[in-house]
C-alpha cells in the first residue's frame, strides 16, 4: 500500500494546507487534519495514485484573462470613438465631486493612502502564518508584472496613442498645468494584481476591505483632479487581467485533497475508516469532472463508496461544456463551470430525488467539505459490474427491461439522467440494474431532455445487443408512443461524446468493408474476362489498332454491374438508421425529421469571424475613398470587358472539368452546372461547394460515383499543380520586371524555402508523415488511375489543360479590366503583377472557411494590389467591381440554373 501522490517530506504540509479552511465555521476540519500525526496507520490509501503536480493551470483563470483583455479593448475603443461621451462623463463626475467637503476629501485621501499599503502587508502576514507562502509569491510576481504593464501603457499613451484616448485617460495635473496626470496608476494596479493573485476574492472580509480602500482612493483622486474615470477603470482592469494571466501562466498552487485528507474528513462526519482504495478510471473531457472514487472499509460497518471532487476536476472539460452550451439549444441549462457548492448540492439533490422516484441509485448518506477547494460525497457501497464490462451473452432481455424500468421511474418524476452510457449502468451480483453518475442530470426536466435520455439509451443498448432487441425492450416498458417520440433526437449531436466516437469508429469500419468489396468485385470481373478470353482461345480485343467498341462497352457494363452488385451487398446501414427502421415498423407514422438542436454551427461561427475580419480590412481601405467622383470618371468600356471575361469563365470551367471525364457529358449542361455553382458557393466554402456540386452532376450524367469523385479529384489535383506553377512563373516575372537580371525575386526564393521547410517538418514528425502518406495513398488509389485513363485520350487532356489556363486567364483579365475601369494615367500595373495578386487571393479564398471566400479574398486582393504599386483609391473599387461580377451578380442566374438542373434531374 502506498500513500497518495505527494512526496513523503511534503505530505504533512500539503495535506494540512489543503484541508484547512480559512473561515471559523469549518475550523474543526483543520483540527481534524492534526490527527494525521497521531493515527498515521489508518490514513494509508491502497493503490498507486499518481503524484499530484505542484501547480495546475485552471481554465477559469484563462477565461478571466480573456474577459479582462476584451474589457480593456472595449474601454480603449470607447475612449477612441466616443469622445463626446467620455468628455461629458468626466464633466458630470467633476461637477458632482466638486461639491464634496474638503475635510471629507482629506480624510479619504489619508485613509486610502495608508490602507493601500497596509492591507497587502496584513494579508501577506495572515497567509504566511497559515503556511501559504506560494500564494504570496504569486501575488508578488503579479504585482511586478502589473507594474511593468502600467509603465508600458503610460509610455504608449504618451507617445503613440490617438489624441482621443490620451484625452480620456489624462488631464492637466493640478500641481503643474503643463504636465499631464498618469494614464494608469503605477501603484494601484500592482496592488490589485497582488490581491487578486493571492486569492482575496474567496475571502469575504478581506474582499470587503479591499473594495472600501479602492473606492476611497478613487474618490480622493477624482476629487483632487489627479485622475479620470477611464483611467481608474483601466487601472483596475489591468491589475485584474495581469493577475489572472500570471496565475494561468505559472499555475495556481495545487490544493487537491490527499488520501490522508479524505480519511480525516470521514472521521469528521462520524465514520471510522480503516483503509481506502482508489478506483482506476481514465479521465476524459466528458467524464473528468466526475471526481475521484474510493472504496473505503470501516471498523464497524459495511464499506463505503466515496467520491471526492475538487476545483481542478471541476474545471476538466470546461471548454467542451462551454462549447456545447454555446452551440446547442434547449438542454444546456446549467453553468459550464459551477462552483463546488453548486456541484455538491446538485448531486445530492439528484441522488435523493432518484431514490424517491423509485429508481435504483446509489444511496447518499453523508457530504462534507474537504477544505475550501474540495468536497466529498459518501454513498453506501454498491458492488457490481458496469454494462461495458459484461459479456454479450450476459446481457439478457430481462436485464434490458430492468434498465428501461429504472429510466421510466426517473422520467415519471421528470428527472433526466443525461449520461446513460455503458459505464453509468451498474449490474450488481443479483442482476439488479443500478443507475450511477447522476451528477450531470436535471430535475424538473423538459420533454427535450427526457426524449434525449431515451435516444441515448437506445443507442447504448443497440451497440451491445443490436437495434432490434434494444427497441423491443424499450417498447415493452415505455410503450411505442414514447419510443417513437424520441426519433427526432436520434442524431449524433444529441448523444454523448463517447457514443459519438464509437459510432464514428463503426462508420470507418463499414466504409473499409465496402471498399474491400468493390476492389474484390473489380478483381473478380477482370479475372472472369481473362478466363473467358482464354477459353475462347483468342485475345480479349481482336484488333488492337481497331478495338471492338461494342465489346469494350459490354465489358465495361459488366464490370460496372458486378461492382454495383458488390456495393449493394456490402452496404450496411448505421445503427441510428437501424433503430429508426425498427421503430417505424411499430409506429409507421412516427416523426423522423431530426430536431434542430444546434443554436450556432461551427461553420457559421467561423464564417462570421472570418467575414468580420475581412470586412474590417476592406472598410479600412474604403473609408478614405470618395466614390461619387470615382464612379463618374469610370471607364464603362472596361467594365463591359470585365463582364464578358466573367461570363467566359463559366465556359472555361466546363472545359477544365470535362477534360478529365472520359465519359460523354453534354457541354452546355456542364456550363449550366458551373453557373449553378455560383449559387452553391455562396452557401458553402468555395473549395467544398464546387467539388460537391460537380461530383453530384457527374453522377447524374451516368458516371459511377467512384469515377465521378476520381474525375473531380483529378481536375482539382491538376488545377492545384497548374496554380502553383503559374504563381511561381508570374512571381518570377514580377520580380524581374524592373531589373535586367534574370535571377528570381526574393519573394519566390522565400516561398521555395518556406515550402522546403514545411516538407522537412512534415517528413520529420511521425504523426504528420503518417497523415500525409495516408492521404496521398488514398489519392493514388482513385485519382491517379483516372488521370491515366485521361492520358490515353490526348484530346480530352488538351481540353482540360486548356480549360484551366483559359479559366485563370479569364479571371486575371476580369481583374485587370476592373483596375483599368477606375485607373488613371500612371496608375496601371503589369498583367504579371495582376496575375500574381489574383492567384494568391484565389488560393486564400479556396482555403478560407467562409462561403465564396468572403472577406478573405477581398482583403487579400486589395492588400496585394496596393503592395504591387496600385493606389488604394483605385485598388479598393476595382476589387469590389471584380467580386461583384464574379461572386454576387451571378448568384441569381446560379439559383435559376440550380433549380432548372434539379427539376431536370441533373443535380
Amino acid at each position: 500500500m502506498k500513500q497518495q501522490g505527494v512526496h513523503p517530506e511534503d505530505a504533512e504540509s500539503t495535506s494540512d494546507a489543503s484541508s484547512r479552511p480559512d473561515t471559523s465555521e469549518v475550523a474543526e476540519t483543520s483540527a481534524t487534519g492534526a490527527e494525521f500525526d497521531d493515527e498515521v496507520h489508518t490514513d494509508e490509501v491502497e493503490g498507486d495514485e499518481p503524484l499530484l503536480p505542484a501547480r495546475v493551470h485552471r481554465p477559469s483563470d484563462l477565461m478571466r484573462l480573456l474577459v479582462g483583455v476584451l474589457a480593456v479593448v472595449v474601454l480603449l475603443a470607447i475612449a477612441a470613438f466616443a469622445h463626446g461621451t467620455t468628455s461629458g462623463l468626466e464633466q458630470d463626475i467633476n461637477k458632482g465631486t466638486g461639491q464634496a467637503p474638503d475635510l471629507l476629501i482629506k480624510i479619504a485621501g489619508l485613509a486610502s493612502s495608508i490602507a493601500i499599503l497596509l492591507v497587502p502587508v496584513a494579508f501577506a502576514i495572515e497567509r504566511l502564518i497559515k503556511r501559504d507562502g506560494l500564494r504570496i509569491a504569486d501575488g508578488v510576481l503579479a504585482a511586478v508584472l502589473a507594474h511593468g504593464v502600467t509603465l508600458a501603457t503610460d509610455l504608449w499613451v504618451a507617445k503613440a496613442a490617438p489624441d482621443s484616448i490620451q484625452e480620456a485617460l489624462t488631464q492637466p495635473s493640478p500641481g503643474d498645468i503643463h504636465a499631464l496626470t498618469d494614464p494608469v496608476h503605477g501603484y494601484l494596479a500592482p496592488v490589485i494584481a497582488y490581491m487578486t493573485a493571492v486569492g482575496m476574492s474567496r475571502r469575504p472580509r478581506w474582499r470587503a476591505v479591499l473594495w472600501i480602500v479602492l473606492m476611497l482612493d478613487a474618490f480622493s483622486m477624482l476629487v483632487t483632479g489627479y485622475t479620470t474615470p477611464f483611467s481608474i477603470i483601466l487601472t483596475v482592469l489591468i491589475g485584474w487581467t495581469v493577475a489572472y494571466g500570471t496565475l494561468y501562466a505559472v499555475g495556481s498552487p495545487n490544493v487537491r485533497p490527499t488520501g490522508r485528507t479524505l480519511m480525516a474528513g470521514l472521521r469528521h462526519v462520524g465514520f471510522h475508516p480503516v483503509s481506502a482504495a482508489r478506483e482506476e478510471t481514465v479521465e476524459t473531457p466528458e467524464t473528468g469532472d466526475r471526481g475521484r472514487r474510493y472504496f473505503v472499509t470501516l471498523e464497524d460497518g459495511p464499506p463505503l463508496d466515496v467520491t471526492v471532487v475538487d476545483r481542478e476536476q471541476q474545471a476538466q472539460g470546461f471548454f467542451y461544456r462551454a462549447w456545447r452550451n454555446l452551440t446547442l439549444r434547449g438542454f444546456a441549462t446549467r453553468s459550464s463551470l459551477p462552483s463546488l457548492r453548486q456541484a455538491l448540492e446538485q448531486e445530492a439533490l439528484l441522488a435523493y430525488a432518484a431514490i424517491a422516484a423509485g429508481a435504483n441509485a446509489p444511496k447518499l448518506i453523508a457530504t462534507s467539505e474537504l477544505g475550501p477547494d474540495a468536497v466529498m460525497l459518501v454513498y453506501e457501497h454498491t458492488g457490481g459490474r458496469t454494462l461495458d464490462s459484461l459479456a454479450d451473452d450476459e446481457i439478457t432481455d430481462d436485464l434490458l427491461r430492468d434498465t428501461w424500468h429504472q429510466v421510466r421511474a426517473l422520467q415519471s418524476r421528470r428527472i433526466a439522467h443525461r449520461r446513460l452510457v455503458g459505464d453509468a449502468i451498474l449490474v450488481d451480483r443479483s442482476g439488479t440494474v443500478i443507475l450511477t453518475d447522476l451528477r450531470v442530470g436535471e430535475i424538473a426536466a423538459g420533454d427535450l431532455l427526457l426524449r434525449m435520455d431515451i435516444s441515448q439509451l437506445l443507442v447504448t443498448l443497440g451497440l451491445r445487443v443490436g437495434a432490434e432487441r434494444a427497441v423491443a425492450a424499450a417498447v415493452s416498458v415505455l410503450g411505442p408512443d414514447a419510443v417513437a417520440d424520441c426519433l427526432p433526437m436520434l442524431q449524433p449531436i444529441a448523444l454523448s461524446r463517447s457514443t459519438r466516437a464509437t459510432l464514428r469508429a463503426l462508420a470507418r469500419e463499414r466504409a473499409q468493408r465496402e471498399r474491400d468489396a468493390i476492389l474484390e468485385a473489380s478483381r473478380q470481373a477482370k479475372q472472369a474476362r481473362l478466363e473467358e478470353a482464354h477459353d475462347d482461345a483468342r485475345p480479349v480485343v481482336d484488333k488492337p489498332d481497331k478495338p471492338d467498341k461494342k465489346a469494350v462497352r459490354a465489358e465495361a457494363r459488366a464490370e460496372k454491374r458486378a461492382i454495383d452488385e458488390a456495393v449493394e451487398e456490402a452496404r450496411e446501414d448505421d445503427l441510428l438508421t437501424l433503430i429508426r427502421h425498427e421503430v417505424l415498423l411499430i409506429r409507421p407514422q412516427a416523426p423522423v425529421e431530426p430536431a434542430r438542436l444546434e443554436r450556432v454551427r461551427p461553420r457559421t461561427l467561423i464564417s462570421f469571424i472570418a467575414g468580420a475580419i475581412g470586412a474590417y480590412f476592406l472598410l479600412t481601405q474604403l473609408t478614405h475613398i470618395e466614390f461619387g467622383p470615382l464612379i463618374q470618371n469610370a471607364e464603362w468600356g472596361w467594365v463591359a470587358a470585365a463582364v464578358l471575361f466573367s461570363a467566359a469563365s463559366y465556359f472555361a470551367a466546363a472545359m477544365s472539368l470535362l477534360g478529365f471525364v472520359p465519359e460523354r457529358v453534354p457541354f452546355m449542361r456542364t456550363v449550366g452546372a458551373q453557373v449553378a455553382g455560383s449559387f452553391v458557393k455562396i452557401v458553402a466554402p468555395a473549395a467544398v461547394g464546387g467539388v460537391a456540386l460537380n461530383t453530384r452532376f457527374l453522377q447524374r450524367q451516368g458516371v459511377r460515383p467512384g469515377l465521378a469523385v476520381a474525375s473531380v479529384g483529378a481536375s482539382q489535383l491538376f488545377g492545384l499543380g497548374c496554380h502553383i506553377l503559374m504563381l511561381l512563373s508570374f512571381g518570377y516575372l514580377t520580380g524581374t520586371e524592373k531589373t535586367p537580371s534574370l535571377s528570381p525575386s526574393r519573394t519566390v526564393i522565400a516561398g521555395l524555402l518556406t515550402v522546403a521547410v514545411l516538407v522537412l517538418v512534415v517528413t520529420s514528425v511521425p504523426f504528420l508523415r503518417k497523415f500525409v502518406v495516408t492521404r496521398v495513398r488514398s489519392l493514388f488509389a482513385g485519382v491517379i488511375p483516372r488521370m491515366l485513363d485521361v492520358l490515353q485520350r490526348p484530346q480530352k487532356l488538351l481540353t482540360g489543360i486548356g480549360g484551366m489556363l483559359l479559366l485563370t486567364a479569364c479571371f486575371v483579365m476580369c481583374l485587370d479590366a476592373s483596375i483599368r475601369a477606375f485607373g488613371t494615367e500612371g496608375s496601371s500595373i503589369s498583367i504579371a503583377s495582376v496575375a500574381v495578386v489574383f492567384l494568391a487571393g484565389n488560393a486564400l479564398g479556396s482555403a478560407a472557411p467562409t462561403p465564396g471566400g468572403v472577406g478573405a479574398v477581398e482583403a487579400t486582393l486589395t492588400v496585394g494590389l496596393i503592395a504591387v504599386g496600385l493606389p488604394s483609391e483605385v485598388a479598393a473599387p476595382a476589387v469590389l467591381l471584380y467580386r461583384l461580377l464574379t461572386l454576387w451578380l451571378p448568384v441569381l442566374p446560379g439559383w435559376l440554373a440550380f433549380n432548372h438542373l434539379t427539376r431536370k434531374g441533373a443535380l
